[in-house]
């Protein structure tokens, strides 16, 4: 079905990119790399952020990652997913700008917020208060590629396998035992964190 009709939401990345190298200079191209954009920029800009802290810095690098992509969608063969493809060409640019990667703590862009919209406004602070610790300990706990990897997997939902080549990494067990130490990190400093918590409570 024609891009331009049927819903851009619902319509799957790869049949957006297939209408984007097909028709890359008419209407239904322009229109299925629009709804590609509009699917990709935030998530895109947000995995720039985490590397640079600094909002219009990420703003640039996402541009630049989504004209790289724009540039290379002719030669993409689908062998692996577009997300994937995309990730990669953003972990890529964001090496090259040679800053160390970090979380957020900006309130303004996390927004993968652990808050239940219908709580009351002492459940929402206690809510934020746990999301702030969390975010906290898995910075202090984890290293960069582990945190990069667990993002991939928590937030972007990607595969194991996929999230091995977005992040080059070469260990023989890949993003899953990068993965595996880093959910055994953070259970081994939440363990030593409650044991600190009951200590103080006691008499």
């Amino acid at each position: 079905m024609p891009v331009t009709e049927c819903r851009s939401e619902e319509t799957p990345d790869e049949a957006l990119v297939l209408a984007c190298q097909h028709d890359a200079s008419g209407p239904r191209g322009r229109a299925a790399f629009s709804a590609l954009m509009g699917r990709y920029y935030r998530r895109v800009y947000l995995w720039c952020y985490r590397y640079v802290h600094d909002h219009e810095q990420a703003l640039d690098l996402a541009q630049e990652v989504m004209i790289n992509v724009h540039r290379g969608l002719p030669r993409f063969e689908q062998r692996a997913r577009f997300s994937s493809w995309v990730f990669a060409i953003a972990h890529n640019r964001c090496v090259s700008a040679g800053r160390a990667a970090r979380l957020p703590r900006d309130e303004d862009v996390d927004l993968e917020s652990l808050v239940d919209p219908g709580a009351g406004p002492e459940e929402e602070l206690e809510a934020r208060e746990q999301e702030r610790a969390f975010l906290e300990l898995v910075k202090r706990q984890l290293e960069p590629i582990e945190q990069q990897a667990l993002w991939l997997r928590c937030v972007e939902r990607m595969g194991v396998e996929d999230i091995t080549r977005v992040l080059g990494i070469e260990m023989a067990s890949g993003a899953r035992g990068v993965l595996q130490n880093a959910r055994r990190k953070l259970r081994a400093a939440i363990e030593r964190r409650e044991q600190d918590d009951e200590s103080r409570r006691s008499p």
